[in-house]
């Protein structure tokens, strides 16, 4: 078994990557007190980053509701009795001035979503030619859209695409409560045909939906686990909608909550670990916290496809607050730059 040892210099070399977690071994992790777990995700952070720094997403539907698939979770299936009104795929140039906006507020990657089973060949080269304005722009490009073989990969990779977006949900035990129409293991196997094709993964979860302790453990274990750690692991707390099978599902303890984030730290150092979906209505405290666990991914934006995010001016004054600044991409590089 390959040993985890982390420095808390923040040049520390002497972090060694483990694929072989076990869902006991973190579900001890979750549970340590919170002092130690907290100084040990920091440690493991300072160890990569700049705890100080802030990266900016922004995340767009290109194409809403109607989707085959039965997730319990998305008011876009069309099979939930109060789902999202269908819409067709949008145009390229309405589009890139989206991504134009979502640049001038500071984001530096521009991700969309599609309401896919799958895409379909001539709304794939639609996609390609939005990845390819978008990184015209001089933004990283990330896209969801569903299951994708080898071959939609690579013509994605061809287009330029950087991250590529297709969450686990959940641990494998515990996935079929959730979806039927899918199972993990094609979860998976998109995932391998992205990562072939040389697309960086943006790979997470959702915390809340009726999963115990030993399921959250066992999701965070599944994504360490992976051949390679995902570059981007989102962590959703369930936006509970009315009309899905989860609307009346129970609210997530925001100290739990900090406790997943600090795993994800902890056993993926090197990944750039996203608050995702929920942010609305966690407190300033709460992010705070989720912070210094190692969150160092944002989005920005008054929505997340079709649920509120915190406005922008909101993330702006806490980030302020907290001393903190945001990436920039400059071509290849990456920068800073004050709030």
């Amino acid at each position: 078994m390959q040993h985890h040892i982390v420095s808390t210099s923040p040049k520390s070399s002497f972090v060694s990557f483990r694929h072989d977690w076990t869902r006991d071994e973190v579900a001890a992790l979750i549970a340590l007190p919170f002092p130690e777990l907290m100084f040990r995700a920091q440690s493991t952070h300072r160890a990569f980053f700049d705890p100080t720094e802030m990266q900016i997403s922004t995340l767009l539907s290109i194409k809403t509701g109607g989707c085959p698939e039965d997730c319990a979770y998305c008011p876009q299936s069309a099979k939930h009795e109060q789902g999202v009104k269908a819409t067709r795929l949008m145009a390229v140039e309405t589009v890139l001035k989206e991504a134009q906006t979502a640049k001038n507020a500071g984001a530096s990657r521009f991700c969309m979503g599609a309401a896919w089973r799958s895409p379909k060949d001539h709304d794939l080269e639609t996609v390609c030619a939005m990845i390819e304005g978008v990184k015209g722009l001089g933004m990283e490009t990330c896209v969801t859209l569903g299951m994708l073989d080898s071959r939609q990969s690579e013509r994605l990779r061809a287009a330029g695409l950087d991250y590529y977006n297709h969450n686990l949900d959940t641990s494998p035990e515990y996935y079929g409560e959730i979806i039927t129409t899918r199972t993990y293991q094609e979860r998976l196997d998109t995932l391998a045909n992205v990562r072939d094709a040389g697309i960086n993964v943006c790979c997470g979860g959702i915390v809340g939906m009726g999963e115990d302790e030993s399921d959250r453990a066992g999701l965070i274990a599944t994504l360490a686990n992976l051949p390679k750690h995902p570059e981007s692991v989102p962590i959703n707390l369930l936006v509970r909608v009315a009309g899905t099978p989860l609307a009346e599902a129970e609210a997530v303890d925001p100290i739990a909550f900090v406790r997943i984030i600090a795993a994800a730290r902890i056993t993926m150092p090197a990944s750039h670990v996203r608050l995702a979906a929920g942010r609305e209505t966690m407190s300033d405290e709460a992010h705070a916290l989720c912070f210094m666990a190692g969150a160092n991914s944002i989005f920005y934006g008054e929505k997340l496809l079709t649920t509120p995010n915190p406005a922008e001016h909101r993330d702006r004054r806490l980030l302020a607050e907290l001393g903190m600044k945001t990436q920039v991409i400059v071509g290849k590089r990456e920068s800073t730059s004050s709030l």
